[in-house]
């Protein structure tokens, strides 16, 4: 989908709230600029060789037989005592050969179609806390009203591309079949594409089913035009289990993408050195890769970074550290080495939607953007180390995400922009507020704040003097009055109803 042009700072109402909260147009967003190289050619080498060490004399421990089965014909040298593969250089550069540098993905509607790979950029919903958080209603455990709110809130924000893998567990519901009520409501509630959950097999092929279903199509003609993406969490260090290998084989079988993400904690589950971490999460997320293409060569895979480092005093995972950036950054040029997709976050740790949240969001941003991400996942409502989803920090993430989609916008260059003339026209120590050239640009030459208040003290102090943090509440609640519900088919409705209700008779009470 070709990037929209648009004016300097211009806002499209939402086409899909009806107006109100103005904001950027719907578009894909693309990073045209040079990536930042923060490893030298010579020190890129010498991470892949170490991490192809890992693979071939450490290896990598299994708990399923597929997968070993899978490695074992492929030529890798498989331990069934101790579940442990090994496998050299020449398997992982055969199996890089058929993996595809871009792939599309898209929800229920040919209008939200993404593009992933190359230059091109999008930002997914916060997903997986246990915990939700607002300043009207405080910190309480996950639950459905709460999730199916996140998700119109997704939907009626144009920075968001893509649903995470439920937003916030709806603790109320059975943990064995409550994804597919989460599934419904992304169905539901928006047309985006959603992630998948992929502990096992039939996780996993409910959301390829329940998609399928949404865009009337059977999951066969789903094979080539995907729907719905995973993430494969490798359990550094140098574990990958059999409900991770069971749902990555299923999607990669019916040509579903996979993000292989290993969660590497400097200190905790890596060695404390960035390049040690950086060779160990390399080796992981090539295991996972590799499996992919021996499932079926040529099904859609990302690589995905997601190392940082632990507070060495407590143990706790921080985020948003100058060592999270630097991982962002270098994740992407192993990606680019290797010619796979990015995906990585920008996390933070902080507690509170506050200062700390804000700044932290930012430098793990930036090191999203410098590495060239092609998903940056959670990037809207991550909090708490991601145990909470909070409103407001979603407010304050859509803004950050709209900052960034305006920076990456090319400046365009021609004479009138030069403003050779407009200089010439104003007299040495006037100013340019009443020239035709501003005036022709005052209403879109800059980028309009979503939720910055640029007003100056006194104006600011009359109207309420509110912060940011009360705007973004206030921000929230107005979004959701907006909201207006995508159409969904009824005789796709019922077979959704339909679908549902069977697989949760056949699921029942027990855990699959």
């Amino acid at each position: 989908m070709a990037r929209e042009r648009r004016g300097g700072g211009r806002r499209g109402k939402s086409n899909r709230s009806g107006g109100g909260i103005e904001q950027l147009p719907w578009q894909q967003v693309t990073n045209s600029y040079p990536k930042f190289e923060l490893l030298n050619p010579d020190q890129m080498d010498q991470l892949h060789a170490t991490s192809m060490r890992i693979l071939s004399e450490a290896g990598i421990r299994v708990m399923g037989d597929n997968v070993m089965d899978l490695f074992e014909q492929a030529g890798a040298i498989v331990d069934r005592e101790t579940q442990t593969i090994r496998l050299d250089e020449t398997i992982v550069v055969e199996a890089l050969k058929t993996v595809p540098r871009n792939f599309t993905l898209r929800g229920r509607t040919e209008a939200k179609r993404i593009t992933m790979g190359g230059d091109n950029m999008t930002f997914g919903l916060v997903a997986g806390p246990p915990n939700v958080h607002d300043q009207i209603n405080g910190r309480r455990q996950g639950n459905y009203t709460d999730y199916c709110n996140f998700i119109k809130l997704a939907h009626h924000f144009n920075a968001i591309h893509l649903i995470g893998n439920q937003v916030m567990a709806p603790i109320e519901m059975p943990a064995n079949n409550r994804h597919l009520d989460t599934y419904n409501a992304n169905l539901s509630y928006s047309d985006l594409s959603f992630h998948c959950t992929a502990i096992g097999r039939g996780r996993a092929m409910d959301g390829i089913n329940m998609m399928a279903i949404s865009r009337g199509q059977s999951v066969e003609d789903m094979r080539g035009d995907p729907g719905v993406i995973t993430i494969i969490s490798v359990n550094s260090p140098r574990l990958f289990d059999d409900a991770m290998g069971d749902g990555l084989i299923a999607m990669a079988e019916h040509g579903q993408p996979v993000t292989v993400t290993p969660f590497t904690l400097m200190g905790a589950m890596t060695p404390v050195t960035l390049p040690a971490a950086l060779a160990q999460q390399n080796a992981e997320a090539l295991f996972g890769v590799v499996l992919t293409q021996l499932v079926n060569p040529g099904a859609p895979v990302m690589y995905g970074s997601f190392t940082s480092n632990v507070d060495m005093r407590s143990g706790a995972p921080a985020f948003g550290t100058p060592e999270n950036a630097k991982a962002n950054i270098v994740g992407g040029q192993l990606a680019r080495r290797y010619g796979i997709p990015y995906r990585t976050s920008n996390t933070n740790a902080s507690n509170a939607v506050d200062l700390q949240a804000a700044y932290e969001t930012m430098m793990s941003t930036w090191g999203a953007v410098l590495g060239g991400a092609n998903i940056v996942y959670h990037a809207a409502g991550w909090l708490e180390g991601g145990l909470t989803a909070s409103y407001e920090k979603f407010i304050l993430d859509v803004e950050i995400l709209q900052n960034m989609m305006e920076f990456l916008r090319p400046m365009e260059f021609n004479t009138d922009e030069l403003g050779l003339d407009a200089i010439k026209a104003v007299p040495t120590g006037g100013h340019f507020f009443g020239t035709e050239h501003t005036m022709q640009r005052y209403e879109t030459a800059f980028y309009k704040p979503l939720l910055s208040d640029w007003q100056n003290y006194e104006n600011w102090e009359a109207a309420g003097a509110k912060t940011a943090l009360q705007r973004a509440t206030e921000l929230w609640q107005q979004a959701l009055r907006e909201y207006q519900e995508p159409e969904l088919d009824p005789a796709i409705r019922e077979e959704l109803d339909a679908y549902i209700a069977r697989r949760k008779e056949e699921i029942g009470g027990d855990e699959p």
